[in-house]
C-alpha cells in the first residue's frame, strides 16, 4: 500500500491511498465466504458453491463491492497511521480506481487536530476579587439561618408584607371557571413572589374572610400565557415571629453554644466559600487569557457539529427538566434567536479551543491521571448528577465514557500548571498563591468551558441508569 498526505488547510487533509490488489485476498476471501452463506445454488451445498459460480450468478461486481467496503477501514487506518495524523470524526471517502487482479485507489478527506504552539504563559496576569468578610456578611449569613427557624402564629388583624397567609384561589378566562383553576388552602408569604403577578397588592391589607379579585397572566396550567381573572380569599393572617439572636439561638440552630461562636464558625465559612469563588475567578481568567495568546484553527465541520450537541443538549435534557422549551427560555432570558446562536457558536469555539490547547500541553508536560485522581472526580461528578457513585461509575463504564473523565482530569491538572505560572493578584493589590488549590477545581473550570462533553456524559450515565432500572423493574 502507499499513501500520501496533502493539507488542504490548517485542519483538513487529503490522503491519497493506492493498494495493489493481491492485498485484497483476505476481504476478497471473505466476501465469497458471505456470499456463500446467504444465497443458495442448485445443485451445491450452502457455503460450498464455488468462487466462480457467484461469480457468474451474482456477478464479480459485487463481490469486489463487498471486498472494497470490508478493506477499506483498515487501509484508511494504516494510512492515518503512517501519516502520524491525529483525525477527528469520520472521513469522506471516494474510490477513485478499480481495476479488478490489479489496484485499488481512493482519496480520503478527514479533519484533522491542529497543530499548536503553545505559548509563553509564565506572563499571564489576572486581576482576582479579594476575600473580604465584613460584619454585614455575617450578620447577613446569620440571619438567614435565623429566618429558617422563624415560627408563624395566627393573628387577627389586615395582612401585610412578610406575612403568611392561607388563602383560596378561583381563575376564570372569558368568564368561566378552569379546569384546573381552583385552589384552597394555599399559604403564600407575601412579598415572596412565588405565585401570580398582582397577589401581593391584593390580598395586602384583607384580613381573614376577606376576598379580593384582580387580573393576572396565568404561568402554568392549561391556559398558561392567557389573562384570568382571579378571585383570592384569604381564609387565614399568621405573623412570623424570629427568634432572638442569643446564645440559645445558637445552641437550637447549631452546634455551637454561644452566638459569638456561631458568627464565627458563619465568618469561616463565608472566607472558605469566597476563596472557592477566587480560586474559580482565577482559573477562569487564566484560561481566558492563555486562549487569547494561542492561535487555535477550528475545523468548521466539528464546530457545526458541537453547535448542533450543545442546543440538542439545552434543548432536549437540561431544559425538558425544567419543563421548558426553547422559545419559553429564550423569552425568560431575554434575548433574541439569533443572540442566543452568537453565543451558543461563541461558546462551542472556545470549548473546542480550550480542548485543543490543554490537550497539547497535557502531552507536552507529559501529565497522567492516577486512580485516586480520577475517582475524585469520577465521585464530584456522580454528585452534580444526582446519582450514587457506584452508579454513576458503572454507568460511565458501560457507557465507554472514562476516557472523556481522564481528559477531564488531565485537561485540569494542564491549566493548573498555567495558573501556577500566572501572576494573581487580588483587588487590594495582594498576591493570591493558589499553590494549595485542588487540580479538580481547575477541571471544573475546564468543564464549564468545554460543557458539551460534560453533559453527554451525565446524560449518557443517567440513561444507562434508567435503562438498569427498568430491565430490574421487568
Amino acid at each position: 500500500m502507499k499513501s500520501a498526505v496533502e493539507t488542504l488547510n490548517p485542519t483538513r487533509v487529503r490522503l491519497t491511498v493506492e493498494v495493489p490488489f493481491e492485498e485484497l485476498k483476505d476481504s476478497l476471501d471473505a466476501a465469497y465466504k458471505k456470499i456463500n452463506q446467504q444465497v443458495t445454488v442448485k445443485g451445491f451445498r450452502k457455503g460450498k458453491i464455488p468462487a466462480r459460480v457467484i461469480d457468474q450468478r451474482f456477478g464479480r461486481g459485487a463481490v469486489l463491492e463487498e471486498a472494497v467496503n470490508d478493506a477499506l477501514p483498515k487501509f484508511y487506518t494504516d494510512a492515518v497511521n503512517e501519516g502520524e495524523l491525529n483525525v477527528l470524526g469520520q472521513p469522506e471517502v471516494d474510490i477513485t480506481e478499480l481495476k479488478d487482479g490489479e489496484l485499488l485507489a481512493f482519496t480520503a478527506e478527514v479533519d484533522i487536530r491542529p497543530v499548536i504552539e503553545i505559548p509563553d504563559y509564565s506572563g499571564i496576569e489576572v486581576t482576582v476579587d479579594s476575600i473580604d468578610v465584613s460584619d454585614e456578611d455575617v450578620d447577613k449569613s446569620v440571619e438567614q439561618l435565623r429566618d429558617r427557624f422563624a415560627s408563624t402564629n395566627p393573628v387577627e388583624r389586615a395582612a401585610a408584607e412578610g406575612d403568611v397567609v392561607t388563602i383560596d384561589l378561583e381563575a376564570k378566562v372569558d368568564g368561566e371557571v378552569l379546569p384546573d383553576g381552583v385552589a384552597t388552602g394555599v399559604q403564600y408569604t407575601i412579598g415572596s413572589g412565588e405565585l401570580l403577578d398582582g397577589i401581593d397588592e391584593a390580598v395586602t391589607g384583607l384580613e381573614a374572610g376577606g376576598e379580593a379579585t384582580f387580573t393576572s397572566e396565568l404561568k402554568g396550567g392549561a391556559a398558561e400565557g392567557k389573562a384570568a381573572e382571579v378571585t383570592v380569599k384569604v381564609t387565614q393572617v399568621a405573623a412570623r415571629e424570629l427568634p432572638e439572636l442569643d446564645d440559645e439561638f445558637a445552641q437550637m440552630a447549631s452546634e455551637f453554644d454561644t452566638l459569638d461562636e456561631l458568627k464565627a464558625d458563619s465568618r469561616k465559612r463565608l472566607e472558605s466559600s469566597k476563596q472557592y469563588d477566587q480560586a474559580t475567578q482565577a482559573q477562569e481568567r487564566v484560561l481566558d487569557e492563555l486562549l487569547k495568546l494561542a492561535e487555535v484553527p477550528i475545523p468548521e465541520k466539528l464546530l457545526a457539529e458541537e453547535i448542533n450537541t450543545r442546543k440538542h443538549n439545552l434543548e432536549h435534557h437540561q431544559l425538558g427538566q425544567m419543563g421548558l422549551d426553547l422559545a419559553k427560555y429564550l423569552e425568560i432570558q431575554g434575548k433574541t434567536e439569533e443572540e442566543f446562536d452568537a453565543e451558543t457558536k461563541e461558546q462551542a469555539e472556545k470549548g473546542i479551543k480550550t480542548q485543543f490547547i490543554l490537550d497539547e500541553l497535557v502531552n507536552k508536560e507529559k501529565l497522567n491521571v492516577n486512580q485516586e485522581e480520577l475517582t475524585e472526580h469520577l465521585m464530584r461528578r456522580a454528585q452534580s448528577s444526582g446519582m450514587s457513585p457506584d452508579q454513576f461509575a458503572q454507568a460511565v463504564v458501560e457507557g465507554g465514557q472514562v476516557p472523556m473523565l481522564v481528559g477531564e482530569v488531565a485537561r485540569g491538572k494542564a491549566l493548573a500548571v498555567v495558573v501556577e505560572a500566572a501572576k494573581v493578584t487580588d483587588t487590594n493589590g495582594e498576591i493570591v498563591d493558589l499553590d494549595d488549590e485542588d487540580d479538580d477545581e481547575a477541571a471544573e473550570t475546564v468543564e464549564a468551558a468545554d460543557s458539551t462533553e460534560a453533559v453527554e456524559a451525565d446524560t449518557k450515565a443517567e440513561d444507562k441508569a434508567e435503562e438498569k432500572a427498568d430491565k430490574n423493574e421487568a
